[in-house]
């Protein structure tokens, strides 16, 4: 059984669906909980939900882009929450446009949120690990970041996420913290919704891709961050971890296609 107990968890993104399934899973497993998210209105909807048979939430509005305001929010929180020793860098945004229609402003916007911005809120995070004696940091990538699959300037951020995390589980491995990434392929969330509007059977079109016929639940990802996070991953450090229902394995649509041809 994995237990979070005694600890404390910061997690960005923590308004939206996979963010949110993280929040309640960390929770539920005994950890005490930061919830940080840009948006204050969804943030502040989080926390009127919060259950008192789960552990503390403590909210978070700040924009992980943000040095001061990660650091100012961290810093108020800190004494009622105890020091963070898990981070999990969730939050990301992702802009549509191809290269062709990319614009540096764009580009510039998704490698700040996606990557410099996993960067400030480790900054944040660092010192109370080391005071405590170690920790352990999930970076939230993509299979986006290992295979071409669109959204090219995401892509690029969630890639240098793989270095980002490499860099800290070498450098500080010898001070007992412990980073890995985690790479989802699609996840069903609220950030579809406008997408099934115009196109209700989305999913169903997505499906055929993914070996195991699905696309996975926001608590899919939130258990692999959490086994991460835990003691049950004590040895595990500087990896990429796919979550993704086998979609980078292989491509079975082609292979039925090839066969058939050469029937």
């Amino acid at each position: 059984m994995i237990s979070l107990a005694n600890r404390t968890a910061l997690i960005t993104g923590a308004a939206g669906g996979i963010g949110s399934a993280m929040c309640a899973l960390f929770a539920e497993l005994g950890a005490v909980v930061i919830a940080c998210d840009r948006d204050e209105a969804s943030l502040n909807r989080l926390s009127a939900a919060w259950t008192g048979e789960r552990a503390a939430l403590h909210p978070v509005a700040a924009d992980t882009t943000d040095e001061q305001a990660v650091a100012g929010g961290l810093e108020r929180v800190v004494a009622a929450a105890g020091p963070p020793t898990i981070l999990v860098n969730n939050a990301g945004v992702a802009e549509v446009e191809t290269l062709g229609r990319m614009t540096p402003a764009k580009w510039r916007h998704d490698l700040d949120v996606n990557l410099t911005g996993a960067y400030i809120v480790f900054q944040a995070v660092l010192p109370h690990m080391l005071k405590a004696g170690g920790g352990a940091v999930v970076n939230i990538g993509s299979v986006n970041g290992l295979s071409y699959l669109g959204h090219p300037a995401y892509s690029a951020a969630k890639a240098g996420l793989k270095s980002f995390t490499q860099a800290i589980a070498t450098e500080y491995g010898r001070r007992n913290i412990r980073a890995n990434l985690l790479c989802p392929g699609t996840v069903k969330t609220p950030i579809w919704a406008e997408r099934i509007k115009r196109y209700p059977q989305v999913f169903e079109r997505l499906r055929k891709w993914y070996p195991l016929g699905r696309v996975a639940e926001p608590l899919d990802i939130a258990r692999v961050a959490a086994f991460l996070a835990s003691d049950a991953a004590a040895i595990i450090s500087g990896t990429v971890l796919v979550a993704d229902g086998g979609l980078l394995a292989g491509n079975a649509v082609m292979a039925e296609e090839l066969t058939l041809e050469q029937a």
